[in-house]
Order: structure tokens, then sequence, then C-alpha cells
């Protein structure tokens, strides 16, 4: 058996899933909070804050192939996509903090800090998670263990939403409250620094194993060509868009949901610990236990088709938000724990997904474009988060929404529909697309066997 299909150490695994960790300590806690940081703590027009989120979507289009290309054709002793975790480990951490500042700022001024600082936290990102992802596919060439990776991979961005679900908000109350400026700088200066010694730490314990053929040779712009020409790959390109702008949506809505519909704002049960809290938590638990159905529901369905599955009951969901009062935390609580567990496994699928459709490509053009696959992959997904977070602020804008005071019955049902209806039909749209991705996975297990084989001769 070649090294590059050698059965991966359980420390390197968990090595692996650490930098999703590493990721999500900063990249969730802006997906789920930066909106309502924005609006609540610094006092940005919802509307404004709308607009910056698309705005930084044409910096996006630049820097996301540009990195995926750039780390394609990087060769240093450590490979071409580990490196950029020990390079961009700092950085990342010190923009993360910096984006959560909370400068005492005319409001012109906190704007223009606003676009500075979410700009750069989104470069930073690109420039360690495009490497990252990539790694998925050069740590190892064997599709069962790329699987394995993807479950410690997910698993670590999940306990990362664990851990701030149960600790952000106690943070924030024993620094001086949620509506406090300097409480989330120094929240945020914590899982800065966790953020950064994480990155190091997968860094530390992994290696780059997958080498594309020697004779491979090409431009930037043909690579980039390939990726239109690669349908598996064009199919989960358009899924990850709608399942993204889902995200970006529902994710920027959570908070104002559970504190101004469903009024689950004071009341703590322990160390600050209230209902918000216990919310997000929990469902971050369901997501961890979800993972554990990967592997039984892809031997049983195949990659596809559960995908396919659980989408529709994640969709049917959180559809049914709309016809549950939000005031009965015992249901909502149970319905969201039910829609994290069916959710948990999806990640997984979809990234293992991804280097498949990297393998495909290389078996069907003789071209290995892992990172710019991956780069493709994460600019549509950002595309998708960010006009998802736009439209919370130009909805919000749009129901009449208004910062700290008690919402109107028009605010209400606009944020319970953006909570629920909204995102839950563009899951069904997202689950309908995967109909057309072609790929089985005794396809996939050939792929890899006959590339194998290819790579084999090359070095001979």
């Amino acid at each position: 058996m070649s090294d590059q299909k050698t059965s991966l150490s359980i420390q390197e695994k968990i090595g692996f899933g650490l930098g999703d960790t590493a990721s999500n300590f900063v990249f969730h806690i802006v997906n789920a909070f930066l909106i309502s940081y924005y609006t609540d703590v610094m006092g940005l027009n919802p509307l404004a804050v709308g607009t910056l989120y698309l705005v930084a979507r044409i910096w996006d289009a630049i820097s996301d192939p540009l990195m995926g290309g750039l780390a394609d054709r990087t060769q240093t002793r450590w490979g071409r996509y580990r490196p950029y975790l020990l390079w961009i480990a700092i950085p990342y951490g010190v923009i993360g903090f910096l984006a959560f500042l909370g400068p005492d700022f005319s409001d012109t001024g906190k704007l223009i800090y606003a676009y500075v600082t979410y700009i750069a936290l989104m470069t930073v990102y690109t420039a360690i998670n495009v490497p990252y992802s990539a790694m998925m596919g050069t740590i190892t060439a064997d599709p069962a263990e790329r699987t394995s990776l993807s479950n410690f991979r997910f698993a670590g961005a999940f306990s990362a939403q664990v851990v701030i679900g149960l600790a952000l908000f106690p943070m924030l109350g024993y620094f001086g409250g949620r509506d406090n400026p300097e409480a989330w700088r120094n929240a945020m200066a914590v899982f800065a620094v966790l953020a950064t010694i994480l990155f190091l730490y997968t860094f530390a314990t992994t290696k780059e194993r997958v080498k594309p053929s020697k004779q491979e040779q090409g431009s930037f712009g043909k690579d980039f060509g390939f990726l239109f020409k690669n349908k598996p790959l064009v199919v989960m390109l358009v899924v990850a868009f709608i399942t993204l702008l889902f995200s970006g949506l529902r994710w920027g809505i959570t908070y104002p949901y559970l504190k101004y519909v469903a009024n689950f704002s004071g009341e703590t049960y322990f160390w600050y610990l209230d209902r918000i809290s216990i919310f997000y938590a929990s469902a971050s638990i369901a997501l961890v236990i979800g993972l554990l159905m990967t592997k039984p529901l892809t031997k049983r369905f195949g990659k596809r088709n559960a995908l396919i599955g659980l989408t529709m009951l994640n969709a049917f969901s959180v559809i049914a938000f709309y016809f549950v009062p939000a005031s009965n935390f015992e249901h909502i609580f149970w319905l969201n724990i039910f829609s994290a567990f069916v959710a948990g496994p999806m990640p997984v699928l979809v990234w293992s997904i991804y280097t498949d459709v990297v393998d495909y490509g290389e078996w069907k053009f003789g071209r290995r474009t892992t990172a710019l696959t991956f780069a493709a992959a994460m600019f549509v997904q950002k595309a998708g988060l960010a006009i998802g977070g736009s439209l919370v602020g130009v909805l919000m804008s749009y129901f009449g929404y208004v910062a700290n005071v008690e919402q109107s019955a028009e605010s209400s049902h606009g944020i319970l529909l953006m909570f629920s209806i909204i995102p839950g039909v563009l899951t069904v749209l997202s689950g309908i697309v995967l109909f057309w991705y072609p790929l089985s996975d005794p396809e996939v297990d050939e792929i890899a066997k006959e590339l194998e084989e290819r790579r084999a001769q090359a070095q001979a």
C-alpha cells in the first residue's frame, strides 16, 4: 500500500479536525452574531450592514480564485497547502479580534471601520481556509479515509459551536453584558487566541501525501476553465450557494428571533447561562451527535442519496418553526434539536464529495486543481453567506426593525418569516438541485483506483 493510501492515525485526524475548530472560533461568531453586533451594539443601520455584506463579495470574487491558484502552485518542504496554516494563523486571530473591537467612533467612522475589518477578515479567512480545505484531498487518496477526515473536521467545527453556545453569552455577561462593546472585545480576545493556537496545532500534526503527477503543467486560466467543465462540481457549487444563502439568512436572524420574537432574554440558570445559550449549545450538540449517522447513512444510501434525504428533512423542520409558537420554549427547543440532528451529516457529506469531484477533474482532464476547486467552493459559499446576511439587513429594514426595543407586529412577523419559511424553501430547492449530481459511490471508488494506478506509473 502506498503512502497516499496509508490509514491515518487518530492523532492526525484529531489534529486536522481542530483546524475547523480554530476557524469556527472566529468565523461562526461572525456568521451568527456579527449582524446583531453591528446593529444592536455598534448602532449601525441594518440596510447599511446589508450593503456592506454585498460590497465585500466584490473582493472575494478576486481573492478566492487567486488564493486557490496560488496555493496549487506553492512548493515548500511542508507541502503545498499546510504551510498557510503556519503563516496565517496569527493574522487570522488578530483580525478576528479587531472585527469586534467596537471603537467609539462617529456613525460614519464605525461604518468605515466595519468595512475595513470585515473585508480584512474575509481575506485572511480565504488565505487560511482555502489551503486548509484543500488539505483533505492531499492528506490521503483513500475515499473512505477522506470521509473519515471530513467527520473529524466537522466534529471539530460543531464542537466549536458547542463551546460558543455555552460560553459566549456567559462571557459577555461576566464582562459587562451582551450590548456592551467592551464585553465583546474581551470575549473575542479569548476566542481569537484559541483559534491561533489550534491552527498551529493542526499544522504540527498533519502531513500532505498526495502529489500530482510530475508532468502536470498548466496555466491558471486553463485550470479555471476546467472547473466549468466539471459537471459534478458545477452541481455542487449551485447546491453550496443555495445552502449557504440559507445559512447566512438563518444564522443572522436566529439571535433576533430568540431575542425579540421568542423573548428569551434575561432569566439565567447557571453562570449567566440563559435560554438563548441553551438553544444554541443544544443544537450544536445535536449536530455532533448527527455526525455519527454519516457512516451508516452513506453505507446504506450512498453520499448523494443520503444528502438529498437529509436536506429535505432539514427543510421541513425549518418550515415547521413558522407554525410553532416561539414563546413555547420546550416545543421550539426539541424542533431545533431535530433540525440540527438531521443537518449534522450534511456538511461532512458535502466536503467529502468535493474531494471526489477533485478526483473526477484529475481523471477527466489530467489536472489536479485541489485548492482552486476548494477556492471556488468557498467563494460560492461566502457569496451565499453574504447575500443571506445582506438579506437579513435589507429585510429587517423593510419590516421596520428597530434595535433594542419591542418590535412591531410587522417586524416580528418578518423576523419569523426569515427564520422559517424563507430558509426552508431555499433548502427544498437545494435538495432538488442535488438530483443532478451524477457520481455514485462505486464510480468514485473506480476513479480513485485508476488515479492511483496513473500516479504509480508516473513515478516509476
